[in-house]
């Protein structure tokens, strides 16, 4: 894996970007193969506080995690903890769905140095996804501001419409900073 790592209002220290790399490197244990992929990291410090995100693409899929706190070693510590607990639960699913798609598998069955305590837990955070309502609605056209401030009106972090300006079935959502956010069919 090729490690892209950037600061927003901060500059990324030598040793920082070594401690990044060294962190990130624990997630190649996970992979049969480590995939050819350029792993995104942004390091931002805003109001004392240190943030991590990391975006991983994989074939078909793409892994990705944020954490924030007071210190950006422990931010990074964080970050590649939520990913690994990504891997962990997801793996056999995404095992299976590679299979489903004649592509070699992604993850490895069992990690190098786990015990068997370990795989015990691997297997209990196994679990199927439970879908437990569905939605029918009838899309009118409408301009991202009327969407977005649909959303409001519902209260929901999300709102799927259809636009009047691309004809294409569109999402807004909310950030976590309090900004709006698009997302278009590519």
């Amino acid at each position: 894996m090729k490690y892209t790592i950037r600061g927003q209002r901060m500059e990324v220290t030598a040793a920082l970007r070594e401690y990044v790399e060294k962190k990130l490197t624990r997630l190649e244990r996970y992979f049969e193969a480590p995939p050819e992929t350029d792993v995104q990291v942004t390091l931002s410090v805003t109001k004392g506080s240190s943030a991590v995100e990391v975006t991983l693409p994989l074939p078909g899929m793409f892994l990705r995690a944020e954490e924030k706190s007071n210190d950006m070693y422990a931010s990074i510590d964080l970050v590649v903890d939520k990913l690994e607990r990504q891997i962990r639960k997801h793996k056999t699913k995404l095992n299976r769905r590679m299979k489903q798609d004649n592509q070699a598998r992604i993850f490895k069955e069992t990690v190098p140095g786990a015990t068997s305590s370990a795989t015990a837990l691997l297997l209990d955070e196994e679990e199927d996804f439970e879908l437990v309502r569905t939605k029918r609605f009838k899309f009118r056209p409408m301009e991202v501001e009327d969407a977005i401030l649909q959303m409001n009106l519902v209260g929901h972090n999300f709102y799927v419409f259809a636009n009047s300006a691309t004809k294409e079935m569109n999402v807004v959502y909310r950030r976590n900073d309090g900004t709006y956010g698009l997302i278009e069919a590519d």
